[in-house]
């Protein structure tokens, strides 16, 4: 690679420097650190390839710029690959040693040489350098996507189909609230998208809420709409946010009043959560009094029904899914969607009574019907023993 280029690119922007023009000096500086990162791409490039970095006691390139330079090891791979495309393309080369085109623009260059072909990219290197010295990256990166569908027509579906295999998502509670990961395929991406755009929207002039904060008010719009109206009843309750509190604790937090000693309000799936949000999730929603337990207590019998009905009352699902802040009663499991399991099983004379019901996911309510997992009433609360 010729330097030639780069010092006249350092001269000119000393020059401009000097002339107090801030526009033309704003040019000049970008085209003298754009050719300043070819060239350093050039010598990490030359460095890898002759191992003089063994000479100062490090093991590869990467481990050497990131002492020497405190580059990242990415940013060196970078580098050391743009290079080497800029020594397949002798015009992208010359562009990126007078500053024409920017570190991006040879990063998806090498993204072209890879996936597209060295000899398209070679063939188009002309009309994709208009692009890249006139463009922003993502430009390039659009044309770059828009030629390998050309050359590649099959390539759509592919992606479609890798994407499907790629997805994921994780919800996880941390202290502070949820962290959200994972991968959605096009079309459900897509989706979600398009619904949080066309509920981000600004509502007004006056409205001064960042695009961050705007989407997630509109995930949450969209998904208190969901459990309201969109989602189906399981056995007559309703999916919804469930949060576990004492009477104490809730008359504290309804009323402004410290709660001292007293046990704090359950968010089920997140864990304990303060009197603020307990406030305010006591303001937007239903508050319902449920007996978890105690079979000799008057109100006991509004949920035990005996053996006049075999399956579980929606108040009793209510119930056991306060009781066992919704997750499986087997020691161990997480899974939170819930079936209700007679004790003292039905055909064996069993009762629907509060006591005698306990919620397990369906695995392990497969195992206990398999006979491989053994459920034994103990104190008002359901053991699972290994059988």
């Amino acid at each position: 690679m010729s330097t030639t280029a780069t010092i006249d690119a350092m001269r000119t922007a000393a020059h401009t420097l000097r002339s107090g023009d801030t526009r033309d000096s704003l040019r000049a500086v970008q085209a003298l650190q754009d050719a300043l990162d070819a060239t350093k791409a050039h010598l990490l490039c030359k460095l890898e390839e002759s191992r003089d970095y063994e000479l100062d006691g490090a093991s590869s390139v990467t481990n050497w710029a990131r002492r020497e330079l405190r580059l990242e090891p990415a940013q060196t791979r970078t580098a050391v690959r743009c290079a080497k495309t800029m020594r397949e393309l002798p015009e992208v080369e010359e562009a990126a040693a007078a500053g024409s085109v920017r570190m991006e623009h040879l990063n998806l260059f090498a993204y072209g040489v890879k996936h597209i072909g060295h000899e398209m990219i070679r063939e188009s290197a002309g009309w994709l350098l208009r692009v890249a010295r006139t463009c922003e990256p993502s430009k390039l990166r659009a044309v770059m996507k828009e030629l390998r569908q050309a050359v590649y027509p099959d390539s759509l579906d592919e992606a479609w189909i890798r994407g499907m295999d790629r997805e994921d998502l994780k919800i996880s509670p941390v202290p502070d609230g949820w962290h959200i990961n994972g991968f959605l395929n096009q079309a459900t991406g897509a989706k979600l998208k398009a619904a949080l755009d066309a509920l981000s929207k600004p509502s007004s002039i006056e409205d001064v809420r960042t695009p961050p904060q705007r989407r997630v008010d509109a995930l949450d719009e969209l998904l208190t709409s969901v459990l309201d109206n969109g989602l189906p009843s399981d056995k007559g309750i309703r999916p919804h946010l469930l949060v576990n509190v004492d009477v104490e604790t809730l008359h504290n937090a309804l009323t402004n009043q410290p709660n001292e000693g007293g046990k704090p309000a359950e968010l089920v799936g997140f864990g304990p959560i303060g009197s603020q949000l307990l406030n305010y999730l006591g303001c937007i929603g239903d508050i319902t009094p449920i007996l978890t337990s105690g079979k000799d207590l008057p109100q006991a019998k509004i949920l035990n029904v005996g053996r006049d009905h075999r399956l579980a009352t929606p108040r009793q699902r209510k119930a056991i899914t306060a009781r066992q802040k919704g997750r499986c009663a087997a020691p161990g499991c997480t899974n939170t969607h819930l079936e209700i399991h007679h004790t003292t099983w039905w055909g064996n004379g069993g009762k629907t009574d509060i006591d005698e019901l306990a919620g397990y996911c369906s695995r392990c309510h497969h195992l206990i019907h398999r006979g491989l997992l053994d459920v034994t009433p103990a104190h008002q609360q359901d053991t699972l023993l290994v059988a």
